[in-house]
């Protein structure tokens, strides 16, 4: 589990910002994580720090796409 800061939903993907100074654009997110976190349009929990789990899988047709698919997502206060 590592810790990222959302922020942004745009065009259909998620953004956070993660300590080690990368940027992730994520395609997905588990039905689980969207029904505790509406991240499309809670503009709340913009700069909102979490603890993310996620997946990268290599797109079969051209291995220079990754994936990103959201699995978890927990409030660093909680």
């Amino acid at each position: 589990m590592e810790t990222a800061v959302f922020k942004a939903y745009e065009n259909g993907f998620y953004t956070f910002w993660f300590d080690n100074g990368s940027e992730i654009m994520f395609d997905d997110a588990l039905p689980k994580v969207l029904a505790k976190y509406d991240l499309k349009n809670d503009r709340s929990l913009l700069e909102t720090e979490f603890y993310i789990t996620f997946t990268e899988k290599f797109d079969r047709n051209d291995e220079d796409v990754v994936i990103y698919t959201i699995m978890s997502l927990k409030l660093l206060s909680e």
